[in-house]
């Protein structure tokens, strides 16, 4: 297969899952292009030089704008805070460049607009990363509701817990500031819940109502632990919105839930069924059918392993689970083959887009306390 040089903007959590994937998916999957770890670029020098060795990338930088603009480039795979999102993937469009972005898009509206109209200018290949969407099982559970076994939706439950900042000793670090992160929990898991609604269901939010809070507003600085500066996001948020098919939903994000550390759970009920998903069992698929015999109706449990299951048949034997880093796998692969095709992808920056007018609507029903109709793309 024809190689595709990547650069990979970004060398921490997301950096780490993004390289493994890099590394990974010509071992197990025959995409249409074959990645080479080109070049892996960080402002800390000798940071980036480790990280260069021990993700695997063949060369380290610290500039961005040059990796950028290097003509030996195809792909830049953007996984840098969000503050800094746009910037570069503007750029990785203008010269040219497919461009693979971590969620949220964008801190704001505005700057994912940009971005959408920078990509779509250019007529390159883009694609937001929520890796969630390729789970097997997820998959599974859009097929289930797509083909309408689950009868008309009423209603989707999407949560998403976890606890790290429970402790008010945790440092300021960037993901409180919110002129870095654009916001707490509602852009860094609310999102997820929010895109695998979208994903799941097939239809779009129309108006949400919404609720957030800060329950620690100080924290110990970075530069000096006995002084404490503001967390300026919030640290739990909530929606009850409207999907456009007409189901409710309730979609919440707290990074506040003790003993929670990477709660994300859906749940879709129907006239004719139901379908939870928690991804801290991620292999499995629980289902419920009104259309089976009345005598033993009741909870299944759907291990998503068999190889007639999206992805699996790539993997290993069945019952042989998966885990989180293979999603990324599955969403690089999928990005791969799209770029040697020319074609698009999802989610792509449209859909970056259409997530944040609902955070943004999230954000202004709590502020204001009334119900926000989500503006349209």
């Amino acid at each position: 297969m024809p190689e595709a040089n990547v650069a990979l903007i970004g060398y921490a959590f997301m950096g780490r899952a993004h390289s493994n994937a890099w590394r990974q998916v010509s071992r197990f999957f025959s995409p249409k292009l074959t990645p080479r770890m080109k070049v892996v670029c960080g402002r800390n020098r000798s940071a980036v030089r480790k990280a260069s060795r021990t993700l695997g990338w063949e060369e380290y930088a610290t500039d961005w704008r040059e990796v950028v603009a290097r003509d030996d480039i195809d792909i830049v795979d953007v996984s840098t805070p969000g503050d800094t999102h746009a910037e570069i993937a503007i750029a990785a469009a203008k010269a040219g460049k497919a461009v693979l972005c971590e969620k949220p898009l964008a801190n704001d509206v505005r700057e994912a607009k940009q971005m959408l109209a920078a990509v779509k200018k250019a007529g390159v290949v883009h694609m937001l990363c929520h890796n969630y969407r390729r789970a097997p099982a997820v998959m599974l559970a859009r097929e289930l509701v797509a083909s309408g076994k689950l009868g008309k939706i009423y209603h989707y439950r999407g949560t998403y817990l976890q606890d790290w900042p429970v402790d008010p000793s945790v440092p300021l670090i960037w993901r409180f500031d919110k002129k870095v992160a654009g916001s707490g929990s509602l852009g860094d898991i609310l999102s997820h819940s929010l895109d695998l609604g979208r994903f799941v269901l097939g239809s779009e939010v129309v108006e949400v109502a919404g609720l957030m809070d800060t329950f620690v507003k100080q924290r110990p600085r970075l530069d000096n632990p006995r002084k404490k500066g503001r967390v300026t996001v919030d640290d739990a948020s909530l929606s009850l919105a409207r999907f456009a098919n007409g189901a409710l939903a309730s979609i919440e994000g707290t990074r506040f839930a003790p003993g929670r550390k990477n709660y994300l759970r859906f749940e879709v009920n129907g006239s004719r069924g139901t379908i939870v998903f928690n991804f801290e069992r991620m292999n499995e698929l629980e289902y419920y059918s009104l259309d089976d015999e009345t005598k033993v109706q009741g909870f299944r449990q759907i291990l998503a392993t068999d190889p007639s299951h999206e992805y699996f048949d790539k993997w290993w034997p069945g019952g042989h689970i998966i885990g989180y880093e293979h999603t990324f796998i599955h969403t690089v692969y999928d990005f791969l083959n799209a770029v040697a095709a020319g074609r698009q992808v999802k989610p792509d920056f449209e859909d970056g887009v259409r997530n944040q007018l609902v955070l943004d609507a999230i954000e202004k029903a709590a502020q204001n306390k009334r119900w926000v109709t989500v503006k349209p793309l």
